[in-house]
């Protein structure tokens, strides 16, 4: 015999039609064995189906709340997934149909799958903008010179998780990157620059940067600052080792050219000089050219102006000498000419104001030899003046004596020199007539 396959809903439409009927039938006979009235009977009828209706109507309401709460997790599943193809800045998920199929369950299975996955996807790239934005604020934190204010907590929006806004923040993060390489670079490059002005001037360079920073010594062990105001105090620092390298330069320059131009006027040995080579040296050099190791010394400087206060002493007595030689002379030759000899008040007015520095040696010496200068053409004009007056003052002289040679009666006797005075009479007598 052939099988009749009945639908489920038919099968149980038969079913439930057969058993109720069958109940009826037996309630039915019941009743007619009891006698019930019919007015009973339709009461218990309408009871009866007013309960199936009841019982079905349950049935309903909890099928339709069954499937009202498919269609919001399948759009709730689906919101979500939109949302995060939105947040992750992607289109669509490879592999899921773009059209929903089958049955609520059907659906809501399919998208399962596909949810998951893009929550893992979203959970692995908040991870990398966590590690970006962290490094970025670290980074950002050791510019400002705040590296131990950085946030243990960071804050993601999570509205926004496209590959576009982590390379927003991947390139943020190497500008930042080159920007404290750069800054780096640049505190090393003032660093050394401080080690070798230091090294110049003779200076201890990690007390220098050890009073600008700790960080930036090595020994220390922490992280570099490299925020702005280190770099301009750095800078500053800089600045002011190449303005005092620069002053003591041309200080040893000055004292350098002093230093020379005493030896040469006292005739200084070779041998003396040795001592101070080096600043002699430095004369004909640049700031940017000196950068031997201690080669301008506080030291260098101080033994240079020691030297030089030395000479200079040393000068002063030598020109004390000469001016008083030059005033001797002065004085000789105005005495030889008879032209009133300047006082000694004077000169030693003139040579007080030298040594007060108010005159210097040679201007004084300067004016002395022009003093003599005059002296002599005052000497040389009045020379033959002075030559008659000589010999008019050596004849009055030469008669007065012979006058006297003349009245002495023992003139002719023979005595020790009487023929030199008799040589003498004779030159009188001839200056005379």
């Amino acid at each position: 015999m052939g099988s009749f396959q009945t639908p489920i809903g038919m099968r149980s439409s038969t079913l439930l039609e057969t058993s109720c009927g069958f109940l009826l039938q037996e309630l039915q006979i019941i009743w007619d064995e009891i006698g019930e009235d019919k007015f009973e009977r339709e009461k218990v009828l309408l009871d009866m189906e007013q309960e199936c209706l009841e019982v079905y109507r349950k049935k309903v309401d909890r099928a339709n709340t069954s499937r009202a709460s498919l269609h919001q997790k399948l759009a709730e599943a689906e919101a979500e997934f939109t949302h995060l193809l939105l947040t992750l800045g992607e289109r669509s998920l490879p592999g899921r149909p773009e059209k929903r199929v089958g049955t609520l369950k059907e659906q809501l299975d399919s998208i399962t799958p596909a949810l998951r996955e893009m929550r893992l996807r979203k959970e692995e790239r908040l991870n990398q903008f966590q590690a970006v934005q962290g490094k970025i604020q670290r980074i950002s934190a050791e510019i400002a010179g705040n590296s131990d204010d950085v946030p243990s907590t960071i804050t993601v929006n999570e509205n926004d998780l496209s590959l576009k806004k982590l390379e927003d923040y991947q390139n943020e993060l190497q500008r930042l990157y080159n920007e404290k390489n750069e800054r780096l670079q640049q505190v090393e490059k003032y660093i050394d620059k401080i080690h070798s002005l230091s090294t110049i001037l003779g200076k201890d360079s990690s007390s220098i940067i050890l009073q600008l920073h700790p960080s930036l010594n090595d020994l220390c062990g922490i992280t570099k600052n490299i925020s702005d105001g280190i770099l301009h105090k750095l800078n500053i620092t800089v600045e002011l080792l190449h303005e005092e390298k620069q002053n003591r330069l041309d200080k040893l320059h000055h004292l350098g050219k002093t230093l020379s131009n005493l030896w040469n006027l006292m005739d200084t040995p070779y041998r003396d000089r040795q001592s101070f080579s080096h600043v002699i040296n430095l004369l004909s050099a640049s700031s940017a050219e000196v950068s031997d190791p201690g080669s301008l010394t506080l030291e260098i400087v101080q033994q240079t102006e020691a030297e030089v206060k030395r000479l200079d002493q040393q000068k002063a007595s030598k020109m004390k000498e000469l001016f008083q030689k030059k005033q001797e002379e002065l004085e000789l030759i105005c005495k030889k000419s008879h032209v009133e000899i300047p006082s000694r008040t004077e000169m030693n007015n003139i040579f007080s104001l030298v040594n007060a520095g108010e005159i210097g040696h040679s201007n004084l010496l300067m004016s002395m030899d022009e003093q003599i200068s005059r002296a002599k053409e005052e000497a040389s004009s009045r020379k033959a003046i002075m030559e008659k007056v000589e010999k008019w003052m050596l004849a009055r002289d030469e008669e007065r004596w012979l006058e006297e040679y003349s009245m002495d009666e023992n003139r002719y006797s023979v005595s020790r020199g009487a023929h030199k005075n008799l040589r003498r009479a004779e030159r009188a007598r001839i200056m005379l007539w």
